[in-house]
């Protein structure tokens, strides 16, 4: 049976509850479509809005109430899995079931490990939450807050996005697999963790990009392939230009070609490609696909998306 980790866009859950109840829906049913054809799948997503809509809740109660206290970003994170993978899991139950497929769903809340040392943590640049004035900040960064000003309009707090170096539960995520479960895991990339002292996990302040941390999880699972979903159906060359060309397979050459040219945007394409890259590099005979939630079963059967391999 072919083995995928299959990486939710933030496109594939909306911007608010509401939406996300809407988007699950849509996306459970081209999920089990690919559960239909016989392929073992593991989920991951992102959480971009939802863990800010979190930081931001608990920020602006914080502002108001001595008593309560800013949470860290790691516990956001695990709050932001619990809830998104709840819409996600009952929503591919339900339809599974309306398809007599009998295989339970089930959300792991999950650890990422992250280098101590990792060079992100020299100058966290990640904004999140809400603005601040210059006196709030300065209050908040004798806290132990990093605090940077954004673009005149105020100071935000900011954290790293170091890569990660391992995922703590992924022999968790092959035994619910080798049950013939479907996990939902690595949410917003996981919670990104330090190893202290050899034993402890201590969370820090951090977010993991979610399609590196699903690359090295399909490479800790030996998956057969790590399909990224995004907005557009193919990766572009010259992007939103005349000369624009889709493209439907890249040899690894050819993405570190084209990264060195500045074909794919940071932010938004670029670490899709980069991940990609990781994961077909990470062993012989691993592909990647990039494509569109919609198309992802046509992807899978090579009839459109772009395939790293």
């Amino acid at each position: 049976m072919k083995r995928i980790v299959l990486a939710l866009g933030g496109n594939a859950l909306g911007d608010n509850l509401h939406e996300q109840m809407l988007a699950v829906k849509s996306a459970a049913n081209a999920i089990a479509d690919l559960i239909e054809d016989g392929l073992e799948v593991v989920i991951t997503h992102g959480n971009g809005p939802q863990v800010g809509m979190i930081n931001l809740a608990m920020e602006t109660a914080a502002k108001v109430d001595d008593s309560i206290f800013y949470i860290p970003m790691s516990v956001c994170v695990a709050m932001s899995q619990g809830y998104i993978g709840y819409d996600i899991q009952n929503a591919l139950r339900e339809e599974l079931l309306s398809r007599n497929i009998n295989k339970p769903v089930a959300t792991i809340i999950t650890q990422t490990l992250v280098d101590a040392n990792d060079p992100a943590f020299i100058d966290p640049s990640k904004p999140i939450g809400a603005f601040y004035t210059k006196d709030e900040a300065e209050k908040m960064s004798k806290n132990g807050y990093d605090m940077k000003e954004d673009a005149g309009r105020g100071w935000r707090r900011v954290v790293a996005s170091p890569k990660p170096i391992g995922i703590v539960e992924s022999d968790t995520v092959r035994a619910l697999l080798e049950a013939g479960q479907i996990p939902v895991t690595v949410g917003g990339g996981g919670i990104p963790v330090k190893e202290v002292e050899g034993r402890h996990l201590k969370g820090t302040s951090a977010v993991v990009d979610k399609d590196f941390a699903s690359a090295k999880l399909a490479e800790e699972l030996d998956a057969d392939m790590l399909v990224i979903l995004t907005a557009v159906e193919k990766v572009s060359v010259n992007f939103k230009k005349p000369d624009e060309k889709q493209l439907s397979e890249m040899t690894v050459s050819d993405a570190e070609r084209f990264i060195k040219e500045g074909h794919f945007a940071p932010g938004s394409m670029l670490p899709k490609v980069e991940a990609a890259l990781a994961f077909v590099k990470s062993a012989p005979g691993r592909k990647a696909l990039i494509t569109m939630l919609e198309k992802a079963r046509d992807g899978l059967a090579g009839k459109t998306g772009t395939v790293i391999c």
